[in-house]
């Protein structure tokens, strides 16, 4: 999974060899912490395309989520209103009694990216989010390869703060536009739901890879392509 995440964002100029391990991995801190969809391909059993979900109690503060350490959080004038927005939403959550999310680390191999794959992935993270009860939460989507507009069509809104949408930004750090997507997993595109009610079902039955058998905390939920 890290191996692939460096790969494609080496080849399309996100990231520079040297924010890789010494073997081409992109670690982060979200994958110890996260569960993790992975395709692999029926031809060589390698993994074709990943992504992350990371769910948190709604207790959660700004501080403990990634996008404190993002770009807005550094530009003047937006730190205070992107706080304002989470803090909005995670109070939702706790009101509603959900819990709150972040998700990332959509890749997609080249071979994989028109079809239904990629798509396969967030209506996953959908799946095993309404699992738990539903929630809210954020993702930081990248214009990249339509990234963003993909996930507007899922259901994805721009994250809102004093009364108005936190606009696209650029990110140094992968040398692109990016966004601030907010999302509730217990309201999908209608047009979408069949398909997140059928992963909730599979996901009963597919293989689940724990770092520590004797504890599922951390897991990695990984999909045949042929079954998706």
């Amino acid at each position: 999974m890290q191996r692939l995440r460096g790969s494609i964002y080496l080849h399309d100029g996100a990231l520079t060899p040297e924010q890789l391990s010494g073997d081409g991995l992109h670690q982060t801190p979200e994958d110890e912490a996260s569960w993790h969809f992975l395709f692999m391909s029926p031809f060589d059993r390698r993994v074709s395309s990943c992504m992350w979900y990371r769910e948190h109690s709604n207790a959660v503060s700004v501080e403990q989520l990634r996008v404190w350490n993002g770009p807005l959080m550094r530009l003047q004038g937006w730190r205070g209103k992107v706080v304002r927005g989470i803090e909005s939403e995670l109070c939702r959550a706790r009101k509603e009694f959900v819990h709150y999310a972040e998700a990332g680390g959509w890749a997609v191999c080249e071979e994989s990216r028109c079809t239904p794959e990629g798509l396969m992935l967030p209506l996953g993270a959908y799946a095993l989010s309404r699992i738990f009860g539903g929630g809210l939460g954020l993702a930081t989507a990248t214009f990249r390869h339509s990234s963003a507009s993909i996930l507007r069509r899922l259901g994805l809104s721009p994250l809102e703060a004093d009364g108005g949408a936190v606009p696209p930004y650029f990110d140094p750090k992968y040398d692109c536009q990016m966004e601030l997507l907010r999302f509730d997993t217990r309201r999908p595109n209608p047009k979408y739901l069949g398909a997140i009610e059928m992963f909730m079902q599979q996901l009963t039955s597919v293989p689940v890879i724990a770092r520590h058998p004797a504890s599922v905390v951390r897991p990695y939920v990984v999909a045949e392509e042929a079954v998706a």
